[in-house]
């Protein structure tokens, strides 16, 4: 990978709008934004329409995600019709892993979980891309404090962008606010993170927004943004 683009930090979007139009220009067509339709999924959401209004958006629909992270994507689809906002799912239905692994494998083996229903379709959906757009931001979490606009990513092997790594939790809702943007309900009441049903709670610690995920199980992330 070259060196880092330089995107200013004090731009009036913390370089985010610049990052983006970067990657669309360096990657076009070969550039998918795998987005959970979380708080800060919909400020990149808004920000690429304005950029690629077609661009191509990848939600990893594990078939154990709330009503309402389903219910969110219907009301962006809506807001924003040309987008091409794809689900992808695993080969093996929910009865067909159970069959396989056994009943409840998101607490037997979360790990084994998350690779079957997140990493592997994720992997296919990207197979003709060259880069894809996460919105991860350094304030998270310590396994996130030091990633970069562009990212070489070992895992899948493509390029990952960042745009929001300088961004605040409260610059994510400031930006919300001020463009009346739909988000998931379920921010109101005490989730800053949203995954699968089955594995996130309401918990919130001002030292850490991922606390509710897989809470108790040691476990920290679902394996996508892992070398």
């Amino acid at each position: 990978m070259s060196a880092q683009p330089n995107f200013s930090a004090d731009s009036p979007t913390k370089g985010a709008y610049e990052a983006l139009s970067w990657a669309y220009e360096a990657y076009g067509e070969k550039l998918v934004y795998a987005c959970s339709f979380g708080i800060e999924g919909i400020v990149l959401i808004d920000l690429i329409s304005k950029i690629k209004p077609d661009a191509e958006i990848v939600f990893l629909d594990t078939g154990y995600h709330f009503k309402e992270t389903y219910e969110v994507i219907e009301k962006v689809k809506r807001r924003y019709p040309a987008l091409q906002i794809q689900l992808h799912s695993s080969e093996l239905s929910l009865e067909e892993q159970a069959a396989q692994y056994g009943q409840d494998l998101w607490q037997s083996s979360p790990n084994q979980c998350c690779h079957l229903r997140k990493i592997v379709p994720l992997t296919k959906a990207l197979e003709p891309a060259t880069a894809w757009i996460s919105g991860l931001r350094r304030e998270q979490s310590e396994t996130r404090k030091h990633t970069q606009f562009i990212n070489q990513d070992k895992k899948f092997k493509k390029i990952k962008v960042c745009p929001l790594i300088h961004w605040s939790w409260k610059d994510v809702w400031r930006y919300v606010s001020k463009h009346e943007l739909d988000y998931n309900s379920l921010h109101d009441q005490g989730y800053p993170s949203i995954g699968c049903e089955t594995c996130t709670k309401p918990a919130f610690t001002a030292d850490d927004f991922r606390s509710g995920r897989w809470s108790g199980s040691g476990k920290t992330e679902c394996g996508l943004h892992a070398d």
